[in-house]
C-alpha cells in the first residue's frame, strides 16, 4: 500500500496542486481545508506523513501540531509546515513543537517531494530498527531458555553468532542478510526446547534411540518459527546447520549446494564452538586441534569454500592473540 499523507492547507488552488504533486508521485492523500478537519481525519486514520499549513481557519497548524504529538499515535509522525511567515519566531515554534520541516511559501515541487521522500525514509529506517530490537530481544529470551536446559552449551548460541557473523561478513553478505543471521544463529538450537533434559545433560554418549530424539531438534525447531512471521528467514539455519557438504548429515541428507548458505555458513561455527567447549560427554580441545578438524572436513563435512575463508578468519584471529592480544570468542 502506497504512503498516506495527510495535507490540511485552507486555500483550495494550493491543496489541489499539491495533492495533484503527490499523488503523482505515487502517494494516498487526504486533504483536508483547515486543521480541525485534519485533526479528525489524523483521529480516523493515522497517516504516514502530515504536510499542514501555518495559518488556516478554526484550528492553525501550530494548534494541529500540538494536538498530533499529544495523540498516543502521533508522537512519530512526520510533520512538514508549509508557510509564507518567515520570521524566526514561527519557525522556532514549530522547531519546539516537535515539526520535522519548514518550506517556505512558494516553494518548488521538487523540494516538497525531497522532504517528504526524506522523512518518510528516516521513519521507515526507525521502524525498522526498533522492530529489529525488539525482536533481538525476544530471540534472545529465547535462546537464554534453551541455554538454562543444556548446562553444558552456556554461551554456545552467542559464541556461535560471533563466528557466524565474522564469516558472512568475510563472504560479502549484506546488512540484510547479516540482520537475519543474528537471529538464525541464536535461534538455530531452539528445537532443544522439546529434548528432554535427561538427554541433553547425559554424562555419557547418547544410544542409538536418543540421538534418533535429538536428531529431530532441527525439524522441530524449524516448525516452531515457520508459524511467525519476522522469524520464517531464521528457518534454514534452525532446519539444516546438521547437514553435510557430502550428503551425510540431517534431517534431509542434503548435500554440496543443495544444501542453503545458511546451513552451510552455521554449520562450520556451530562446530567450531561445539569442538573447543566442554560438553557432557567430553572436554574441550584446544584450538589447533578444533583447526585441524576444520580442514580435514572442508570438502566432506563443511563447504570448501567456506571452510576455508572460516580457517583464514581464525588464525587471523588466534595470531593477533599471540601477539598480545585476546583470542576473540
Amino acid at each position: 500500500m502506497p504512503p498516506h499523507i495527510l495535507l490540511a492547507e485552507d486555500h483550495p488552488d494550493i491543496r489541489d496542486l499539491i495533492q495533484e504533486i503527490l499523488e503523482a508521485q505515487g502517494y494516498r492523500v487526504t486533504s483536508m481545508a483547515d486543521g480541525q478537519e485534519a485533526l479528525a481525519a489524523f483521529e480516523r486514520e493515522t497517516p504516514d506523513l502530515i504536510v499542514a499549513d501555518v495559518l488556516m481557519p478554526h484550528t492553525d497548524g501550530f494548534a494541529l501540531l500540538k494536538a498530533v504529538r499529544a495523540h498516543p499515535t502521533g508522537a512519530a509522525v512526520p510533520f512538514i509546515f508549509l508557510s509564507a511567515r518567515h520570521e524566526p519566531a514561527a519557525t522556532a515554534e514549530a522547531r519546539v513543537l516537535g515539526a520535522d520541516d519548514y518550506l517556505f511559501k512558494p516553494f518548488d515541487a521538487d523540494d516538497l517531494v525531497q522532504a517528504i521522500q526524506a522523512k518518510l525514509e528516516r521513519r521507515r529506517a526507525t521502524q525498522r530498527f526498533d522492530t529489529r530490537a525488539a525482536h533481538l530481544q525476544t530471540v534472545s529470551m529465547l535462546a537464554n531458555v534453551i541455554e538454562t536446559r543444556d548446562r553444558y552449551t552456556r554461551g554456545h548460541v552467542e559464541r556461535v553468532q560471533h563466528y557466524a557473523l565474522d564469516l558472512a561478513r568475510e563472504l560479502g553478505w549484506d546488512s540484510e542478510a547479516l540482520s537475519v543471521l543474528e537471529f538464525g544463529a541464536l535461534l538455530h538450537d531452539v528445537g532443544k526446547i522439546l529434548v528432554p533434559r535427561a538427554i541433553l545433560n547425559k554424562p555419557k554418549r547418547l544410544v542409538a534411540a536418543e540421538w534418533a530424539v535429538m536428531r529431530r531438534h532441527p525439524e522441530i525447531g524449524a516448525q516452531m518459527l515457520s508459524g511467525v512471521d519476522h522469524l520464517r528467514g531464521a528457518v534454514p539455519y534452525v532446519l539444516y546447520h546438521h547437514e553435510r557438504w557430502d550428503g551425510q548429515g540431517y534431517p534431509a541428507g542434503l548435500s554440496k549446494n543443495e544444501i542453503p548458505p545458511e546451513g552451510r555458513l552455521l554449520a562450520l561455527a556451530d562446530t567450531y564452538d561445539a569442538m573447543t567447549s566442554d560438553r557432557a560427554y567430553r572436554s574441550a580441545v584446544q584450538h589447533e586441534l578444533a583447526m585441524n578438524e576444520i580442514r580435514k572436513g572442508a570438502g566432506t563435512q563443511f563447504d570448501p569454500e567456506m571452510g576455508t575463508a572460516f580457517i583464514r578468519l581464525r588464525e587471523a584471529a588466534f595470531g593477533s592473540a599471540s601477539l598480545g592480544g585476546a583470542p576473540a570468542q
